[in-house]
């Protein structure tokens, strides 16, 4: 029952925050992405994403995920609202 509740009020467990970032790290290390790298394409996924939107930055999460056939770059961020640019004709 313990394991419902941590998932429906968002609790983790530190052995479960380990086991995440061993995942991760196991992830990073058969695409041979550096933490530097990763560091890089988020400063500039921000910086792209702010040109549109106001986004709270300390909030945003970069994971990459695999599966068996694939890696995908997942991004989580709140959007606090759009940006509105004038429109020109």
């Amino acid at each position: 029952m313990e394991p419902f509740f941590r998932r429906l009020f968002g609790k983790e467990s530190s052995k479960d925050k380990a086991k995440k970032r061993l995942k991760l790290a196991l992830v990073y290390d058969k695409l041979e992405v550096s933490d530097e790298t990763l560091s890089n394409l988020q400063k500039d996924i921000i910086q792209v994403i702010s040109k549109y939107f106001v986004i709270n930055q300390d909030s945003l999460k970069l994971d990459i995920r695999r599966s068996e056939d694939y890696s995908t770059l997942v991004l989580n961020t709140p959007i606090v609202s759009a940006k509105h640019r004038g429109v020109s004709t």
